[in-house]
């Protein structure tokens, strides 16, 4: 599996990816937005399971990293889970390339991806109250939001609300 952009080339995630996957979920600018850094333990068992090949009918992520064509560096991971046929797509930037539009160009090619391929037709985002980035590259894909849970999700011992955002794959 390939799915390449004008500016992007994303590839199933690989052992070889370990220090991005660790980079991506313990650099506080990365995750300060998103959730508490997770132990070592936590953090590996997290990526053995990414790891696995990913099917529809798979309970894991399929994860892509997410590569720059033109300097070939890794600069992300995005990907989405399936439950009972709703796709949840998640991803993370290291930050030195937050504000070139990758997360829009990424997401998009996997919903993408996702419909044609597989036949997925609703998409949602989990969004901690705050990450207005996060926000805006779901709004550029078309998601909108729906629902505001308080005190969902609590971070660095603070509660913060869950923003629930839902998009239909249009007809092409």
């Amino acid at each position: 599996m390939k799915l390449e952009t004008p500016q992007l080339i994303m590839t199933p995630i690989t052992q070889a990816d370990w220090s991005l996957f660790y980079a991506l979920h313990v650099t506080p600018v990365v995750i300060e937005k998103c959730f508490d850094a997770p132990s070592e333990e936590e953090l590996k068992t997290k990526f053995e399971a990414r790891l696995k090949g990913w099917t529809p009918e798979s309970d894991n992520w399929l994860t892509l990293v997410i590569t720059e064509k033109q300097t070939h560096q890794k600069v992300g991971i995005t990907g989405f889970f399936l439950d009972d046929g709703i796709a949840e797509v998640g991803y993370l930037f290291m930050p030195e390339f937050y504000g070139k539009g990758y997360g829009t160009e990424s997401l998009r090619a996997v919903i993408n991806w996702a419909k044609d391929e597989c036949g997925i037709d609703i998409f949602k985002a989990v969004v901690t109250a705050g990450n207005i980035a996060s926000e805006r590259v779901l709004e550029k894909c078309g998601f909108t939001l729906q629902e505001k849970i308080p005190d969902a999700y609590e971070i660095g011992g603070k509660k913060y609300a869950d923003h629930i955002f839902t998009k239909e794959a249009e007809v092409k």
